[in-house]
């Protein structure tokens, strides 16, 4: 089974900046999208941003502007640039890959403080 593995997150102040990527730990086919998605305690998880195969995006309005989707399609990675971080930006980052069903990471935390 191939894991989808997260990296980058850590505590970051209010106006920095922090990269996440999201690596699988094999081979991926039939991509059609990858993205991520956050969640804080007792709520939901909600998308962040994701990329298609074609390579349209979509952001969630708290982050367009501030953040960045890539993917690599070649090696099926994707990249969240997140800028200008605010506190409401703290939560645990999970990227995703649709292959036909859905394969999670297993999130990656992010903390926006000072």
């Amino acid at each position: 089974q191939v894991q989808l593995v997260e990296s980058g997150g850590g505590l970051v102040q209010p106006g920095g900046s922090l990269t996440l990527s999201c690596t699988p730990s094999g081979t991926l086919y039939n991509v059609y999208a990858m993205g991520w998605y956050r969640q804080t305690l007792g709520n939901q998880r909600n998308l962040v941003a994701f990329i298609r195969s074609n390579g349209t995006t979509k952001y969630a309005d708290s982050v367009k502007g501030r953040f960045t989707i890539s993917r690599d399609k070649i090696k099926n990675t994707v990249q969240l640039q997140m800028n200008n971080l605010k506190p409401e930006d703290t939560a645990v980052y999970y990227c995703y890959a649709d292959t036909g069903g859905r394969r999670w990471g297993q999130g990656t935390q992010v903390t926006v403080s000072s």
